[in-house]
């Protein structure tokens, strides 16, 4: 397809930006279709250096899709480099690209973001690209001794649904923890939740509406990025590395989409294992209040950390911070209880999508959490798992670049470590299918990012990293 010149407006649309060949119906989105072509015309520089690219009306009326398929692509095509941005201009030609063809998923590799196998602890493959820790890392007595503690629920608790907002005493229990050790927080303020995608769950239908902008780390949490989409929302990566987010290209991004939310995970970001710095937590906040954008801080790594960490929540009092929090960490996922701290007047209108989405969540799940956190070996056990976890991190971070991984980030400590191959021959998707194929089920880089990335690379449980087939397959490659 020739592409004649740059649009000057919508009269002459049709003649100077030829329609696209998208295919509906087909297993590759539209974005990607759109991506996919776009990228082809840069590369055989039919798209040149500079020129402009029509506006997102514009395209969305010349190939018939909608305006949030268009902001989705160009984003991405941001994030790849071939366009840029230019605050009341529009969007350029960033260079002339010399890049491959977006990967697309090899079609024999059926794992995704969602796979069961990830989840469902059943697999006889092993799960180095889990997001759970093995049984006995926690002690098997305290989680088993407060299930059946729960279970003893009192026979008049089972004649109604719950409480909407929670188990009443473990809510009590959580402020008072909370208020102790991070901001003052009183139990009508919290809400429980089955886990934390749960209540991020509750928080896109209460907060945004489809089409809305929602600012992730890329990379960051897989299902959060899907779970965005779902909902009609348009997901816009803002970059974090090494050295934190990229607060600059955050302000860029909040001028040009005007974003209703941003989600973060501020302590042992999942995957790269780091913490913001205070100064960053400063900077995030500002940003937030100066665009007004809620701030959903995903704070569920806080107790594996080995060190006090910055709190969005606690410097801002909950006043546009949301903070979840969740126990599958440190005592189980399986329990599935999680919680969402907000503002009161926030909670209320929480609490009624939650009981609008499927009522109240399981009385004898919370009243096991509650035995464990109440128990007297709770807090031995939290400091053991860490002191684990430290050493697991240690070893796991030499094993992998012992087999030439280089890391993307530090740790500051928690389950993972991310690391991949710069000088690799094969993509990522082939090398996870030959992990697959050889017993192993990895986590992938685009599990958990909105842009291409330059090299193949995959989040590691480090729970698994010691296991001798992982080893023996990594010296392989």
């Amino acid at each position: 397809m020739d592409v004649i010149e740059k649009p000057a407006g919508p009269a002459d649309l049709d003649q100077q930006w030829p329609r696209l060949h998208l295919e509906r119906g087909k297993s590759t989105s539209l974005v990607e279709q759109i991506v996919q072509e776009v990228s082809q015309l840069v590369r055989q520089q039919s798209l040149t250096q500079g020129c402009k690219m029509p506006s997102v009306r514009q395209f969305a009326k010349c190939n018939a899709v909608s305006t949030f398929t268009v902001v989705e692509s160009y984003e991405r095509l941001i994030t790849l480099g071939l366009l840029s941005s230019r605050r009341g201009s529009g969007y350029f030609v960033n260079r002339p690209a010399t890049l491959a063809s977006p990967a697309v998923p090899s079609p024999q590799l059926t794992q995704d973001a969602l796979s069961p196998d990830l989840y469902s602890g059943v697999s006889t493959a092993l799960p180095v690209g889990s997001g759970w820790l093995p049984p006995e890392w926690y002690g098997d007595d305290t989680l088993l001794d407060s299930v059946r503690q729960a279970m003893r629920i009192p026979s008049q608790r089972l004649r109604g649904y719950g409480n909407p907002l929670g188990f009443p005493s473990l809510r009590q229990h959580l402020a008072q923890t909370l208020s102790q050790d991070l901001f003052a927080v009183d139990p009508e303020q919290i809400l429980l939740t089955h886990g934390a995608t749960h209540a991020f769950d509750l928080i896109l239908r209460t907060l945004c509406k489809a089409g809305d902008v929602v600012l992730v780390e890329t990379p960051g949490y897989s299902n959060l990025i899907s779970l965005i989409r779902h909902h009609g929302c348009i997901p816009v990566g803002i970059p974090r590395d090494a050295s934190g987010l990229q607060l600059d290209v955050l302000t860029e991004k909040a001028v040009l989409h005007q974003p209703k939310i941003m989600f973060v995970n501020t302590v042992l970001q999942n995957p790269l294992g780091t913490s913001l710095s205070q100064p960053q937590v400063h900077r995030l906040l500002a940003l937030a209040e100066q665009f007004d954008f809620w701030l959903v801080e995903d704070d569920i790594y806080r107790e594996l950390c080995p060190r006090p960490e910055p709190s969005l929540a606690a410097m801002d009092g909950l006043r546009r911070v949301i903070r979840v929090g969740s126990f599958s960490k440190v005592l189980s996922p399986a329990l599935r209880v999680g919680s969402i701290c907000a503002s009161h007047s926030l909670t209320g209108e929480l609490l009624r999508i939650k009981m609008l989405a499927g009522l109240t969540t399981s009385e004898i799940n919370e009243r096991a959490v509650l035995h464990a956190l109440s128990s007297s070996q709770y807090r031995r056990m939290t400091e053991r798992l860490k002191r684990q976890l430290d050493q697991g991190q240690i070893k796991a971070q030499q094993i992998l670049q012992s087999a030439g991984l280089q890391l993307l980030a530090q740790p500051r400590g928690g389950m993972f470590v991310s690391a991949g191959l710069p000088n690799a021959t094969q993509n990522v998707h082939q090398l996870t299918q030959q992990a697959q194929e050889a017993g192993i089920l990895l986590a992938p880089d685009h599990f958990f990012s909105l842009q291409e990335s330059p090299y193949p690379w995959w989040r590691f449980n480090i729970a698994w990293c010691d296991a001798p087939l992982l080893q023996h397959f990594l010296r392989s490659l």
